[in-house]
């Protein structure tokens, strides 16, 4: 009997697995050796740089003092510099360039979302690590297929990350230009100390909140590299035992991801959407006119977070849908190789003839069922029947896989709701109603 044991991660001890997968690396040739250390290198410059990324961020404390300082850091930066410099804005024509009460409400909502990423995502890499945190050790072995992999999504994240905060930040500055230069302030040098404070808050903030993003965007296509891999996978082994053990580690660490991270996103969508009801509240209920100058903050605001809640809802809903898509290509394996089986057996029948009108003889006879007949006919049907049995049994193991991944599907979840396109558009369907509640109360009052 085959005994079925899935390996998983644990938190105080280093994996000292192998590599389950290696039937398509067992014949290379030693001369790829070297390429295989040059691209462990450069997965662990990619992680480097990732790290130095997060550890400036504050990401990854690496002591109880360097987190005590990251966390005054971001109370000054992201919490009192905002706030004291909308205070010190003040002039008899204001409300013509800013509402400060709604602004006072994005940068409160803004710092609430950047502490919620923070605390989130410190706690796991602080527990875990960057490399186990990522699940780039999957296997101690270091798979050298999946290292160009790993290196370029890697680097796309950071590119993605920089694809959207640049942007952003280029509109803040624009908008803070416009403001600053129709404010009259005490002098040029008191309004230029405002401009500067509030820019170097918003980006703070900013980073945070999508950098979370981006880890979890980044965590969920490494993970559709190994389902891609599995679904070829399909195409070059026939074991079902081989495919079950995979699929039972995938589904793992799905779990583990879902778990890690279902509280941040929980809240992640609780702050966006709290935030835009009361500021788009505040907005629509504002009697005099809203111009991109006195809206600005609560447009760039808007754009950072919801791009964040897409990024999130993307790359959850995109590794769920490669995880549900797996039934499919088993399916299509099964169906494959039965057929397959089945012409082969047709090809057999002619010279399995005579052994069929024996066990068709076998079978016409009248049997009395005591209990030597019955050890005598279990013999003689296995000694027939044996190529019968074998392809039934085969077939039974690829119909079990089956129906397992069809009770399995598995994916990203949320407190056991998974986050594929039904949820996404009941989240749509939500947002839209709480924003015509908003209109109905405000604009038709």
């Amino acid at each position: 009997m085959t005994n079925l044991q899935i390996r998983t991660e644990e938190p105080n001890t280093e994996a000292t697995e192998t590599p389950l997968l290696t039937s398509n690396h067992e014949h290379e040739p030693e001369t790829n050796n070297k390429n295989d250390e040059t691209d462990d290198t450069e997965v662990d410059k990619s992680l480097a740089r990732l790290e130095l990324f997060l550890h400036i961020l504050g990401f990854n404390p690496r002591s109880i003092l360097y987190s005590i300082i990251c966390w005054t850091v971001f109370f000054i930066l992201g919490v009192a510099v905002p706030l004291v410099a909308l205070w010190m804005c003040d002039c008899l024509e204001c409300e013509k360039y800013e509402l400060r009460g709604c602004e006072m409400v994005i940068v409160t909502f803004q710092a609430s979302l950047a502490a919620v990423s923070l605390l989130c995502i410190s706690h796991c890499l602080r527990k875990y690590g960057l490399r186990r945190f990522l699940f780039v050790d999957r296997y101690t072995g270091h798979v050298a297929c999946f290292h160009r992999d790993y290196v370029n999504q890697i680097s796309g994240s950071l590119r993605l990350f920089l694809l959207w905060v640049l942007p952003c930040f280029f509109l803040k500055t624009v908008r803070e230009i416009i403001r600053i230069s129709h404010i009259q302030h005490r002098s040029w040098g008191f309004s230029i100390a405002i401009f500067i404070a509030l820019i170097l808050s918003w980006t703070y903030v900013s980073a945070i909140s999508l950098s979370a993003c981006v880890m979890f965007h980044l965590v969920c296509n490494l993970q559709v590299i190994h389902f891609d891999d599995y679904g070829k996978l399909l195409e070059r082994e026939s074991d079902v035992l081989v495919f079950l053990e995979e699929h039972m580690r995938l589904r793992y660490h799905l779990s583990k991801i879902s778990h890690r991270f279902r509280i941040y996103l929980l809240l992640e969508f609780l702050v966006v959407t709290v935030s835009q009801v009361v500021t788009l509240l505040q907005i629509t209920g504002y009697r005099d006119m809203i111009t991109m100058v006195n809206g600005g903050d609560f447009a760039v605001s808007t754009l950072v977070q919801v791009v964040g809640i897409i990024m999130c809802l993307h790359a959850a809903t995109r590794i769920s849908h490669r995880a549900q898509n797996v039934v499919a290509l088993a399916s299509r394996w099964h169906a494959i190789a039965t057929c397959a089986s089945s012409d082969n057996s047709q090809m057999r029948s002619s010279a399995s003839a005579g052994s069929l009108e024996v066990a068709n003889h076998l079978n016409s006879i009248h049997i009395d069922y005591s209990e030597s007949d019955l050890e005598s006919l279990d013999f003689g049907g296995l000694a027939v029947n044996t190529q019968l049995v074998s392809y039934m049994s085969s077939h039974h193991k690829r119909q079990a896989f089956v129906m397992y991944l069809q009770s399995n599907p598995g994916g990203i979840t949320i407190f056991g709701w998974t986050v594929d396109r039904s949820l996404v558009n009941t989240i749509f369907f939500l947002e839209l109603s709480l924003v015509t509640f908003v209109l109905g109360q405000t604009l038709m009052s």
